[in-house]
């Protein structure tokens, strides 16, 4: 990184999954640098969701490294998600065509319950014992994956977890790491972030900030994909031996298929 920059930054890892992001400083200039983000970037960045880029610069050997402006601020709590600030945000995410239309170009298929389905299914082959409550949350699955068929598929983060929403010293609010995104129904968000973090007598109002009412078929479909999301995160932690986190997702998921008899 030193040579892109040249002498006198000081360059220090900035943590993320992949181990490609930094933060670079120099006198009272404060970069995040990130080795081989998606063009997605360009676009999040236009429309203001993500801190603003700065510059591309692709290297010899292929790769190509993005320079954002350093936010200085911090994570929303668990407790910030019901804020309308977030809803609003997530609502015109969702509503963007320039985003939809960005991966569509760079060449992303929706993503179809059949296809969630197979994912699973590849999951439960590679395990050597299927606990009940996955082969009956498997079965739910396959049974309402006609009932829950949304023609209208947006830009999905499909990570709306706390630790991903940034909210700047000048009270911006910024939705961070779009490495998962895909095309698919936007209950696929919906329900993650409702479920995980708004409580249910809330819900009706929170997604009328974000723009829609709260009907049988959203809930029927948030209720699907939060089962399916759910499933992945049970061999998620399973396949790295985290197995307080497993029992946590595991117990969840006991949950909410109690729910499926009453909304479906």
């Amino acid at each position: 990184m030193e040579h892109i920059l040249g002498k006198g930054w000081q360059i220090m890892p900035a943590g993320g999954a992949t181990g490609e992001a930094y933060q670079a400083k120099y006198e009272d200039q404060t970069l995040f640098l990130k080795r081989n983000s998606s063009p997605f970037l360009a676009v999040l960045s236009a429309e203001g969701i993500v801190p603003k880029l700065l510059w591309t610069k692709r290297l010899g050997n292929g790769d190509v490294i993005t320079a954002q402006k350093w936010l200085n601020g911090r994570e929303l709590k668990a407790s910030e998600m019901n804020n309308d600030a977030v809803g609003r945000l997530l609502g015109r995410i969702h509503g963007s065509s320039e985003l939809l239309d960005m991966l569509k170009r760079l060449g992303k298929k929706p993503l179809t319950p059949e296809l969630i389905i197979d994912e699973i299914e590849t999951n439960i082959q590679s395990e050597q014992e299927c606990p009940p409550k996955i082969k009956e949350a498997v079965s739910y699955l396959k049974m309402q994956k006609n009932v829950i068929h949304h023609d209208k598929k947006v830009v999905c983060h499909c990570d709306v977890n706390h630790n991903n929403w940034m909210v700047s010293e000048t009270n911006e609010l910024f939705l961070i790491d779009w490495d998962g995104a895909m095309i698919a129904d936007p209950a696929l968000d919906l329900g993650l972030l409702l479920y995980w973090y708004i409580p249910r007598d809330n819900w009706a109002q929170w997604l009328s900030v974000y723009g829609v009412e709260l009907t049988v078929d959203l809930q029927r479909r948030m209720h699907w994909y939060i089962v399916a999301q759910t499933i992945q995160s049970v061999f998620w932690h399973g396949q790295r031996k985290q197995n307080a986190e497993k029992e946590y997702w595991y117990n969840f998921l006991k949950q909410i298929l109690r729910e499926s008899y009453y909304i479906n």
